[in-house]
This record gives C-alpha cells, sequence and structure tokens, in this order.
C-alpha cells in the first residue's frame, strides 16, 4: 500500500475520532451551562445542544475531509509523522477555536440574561411619592 493512502487513513481515522470525542465532550459539560443561558428551559437547553454538536459535526468533518488532500507524495515513514503532525495538529487548532468561539458566544448570551434579571427590582414598588417643591 502506498505511504500517502496510509497517511491519509491514519490522518481521517485520529481526525474524526479527536472531533467526536470533543463534540460529546461539550455535548456532557455544555448541558448546565446552557440551561443557565437559557434560564432553566432544559427541554430549549437540550435542543440547543444538539444543533451545537451536529453543526460543530458539519464544521469540523467538512474541514477533515477538504483538508484531505496533500502536498505530495510520502516517501518515507517520517514523512508519514510530519504530514500526520501537520494535519492533525491543524484539526486540534480549528476544534479549538470552534470551541473557544461557541464558549464566547454563549458567555454573551448568558452576561445579557444575568444583567436583565439584575434590572428587575428585588420588592415591587409600594406606592408613589410626589415631588418636593425644593427639588
Amino acid at each position: 500500500m502506498d505511504r500517502t493512502v496510509i497517511a491519509y487513513v491514519i490522518y481521517l481515522i485520529v481526525s474524526i475520532g479527536l472531533t467526536v470525542w470533543v463534540a460529546r465532550t461539550l455535548s456532557r459539560n455544555g448541558r448546565i451551562f446552557l440551561a443557565d443561558v437559557l434560564r432553566g428551559n432544559e427541554k430549549l437547553a437540550e435542543a440547543v445542544n444538539h444543533l451545537l454538536v451536529v453543526g460543530f459535526y458539519l464544521v469540523n468533518l467538512g474541514f477533515v475531509a477538504l483538508y484531505l488532500s496533500g502536498d505530495g507524495t510520502i516517501d518515507d515513514t517520517r514523512g508519514i509523522f510530519e504530514a500526520l503532525s501537520k494535519k492533525v495538529g491543524v484539526v486540534l487548532l480549528v476544534l479549538g477555536v470552534m470551541h473557544l468561539g461557541n464558549v464566547f458566544v454563549l458567555n454573551k448570551i448568558r452576561r445579557r440574561g444575568v444583567m436583565e434579571r439584575e434590572q428587575i427590582p428585588p420588592i415591587a414598588p409600594q406606592g408613589w411619592v410626589p415631588p418636593t417643591a425644593g427639588a
């Protein structure tokens, strides 16, 4: 078997495995965060979590597929490792950037929700005081 094909197979196995692991980890641990962002609405949090996971898979697996093509043929075992380190490293960086982007957007939404909750007075107005003439 050609070394380039071996490198492609290893790259696909590692990249898809990493994508699935990261997506499951983010989904499992992100549920609590989403429930807080969405003010305890568990059904909505579960739906948003599922949509985020599907989008995560589509973007990352699409990137893995597009990044599959190589620059040339691989002549030796060292070349396999060099090609794999570049490709898997870029995939890991893309996964990290996607994760940070998701956390950033969700944190912005969460902060907006916290600010809205803080604007509501803790006690309902008790009455009305007329303005004084000296003020």
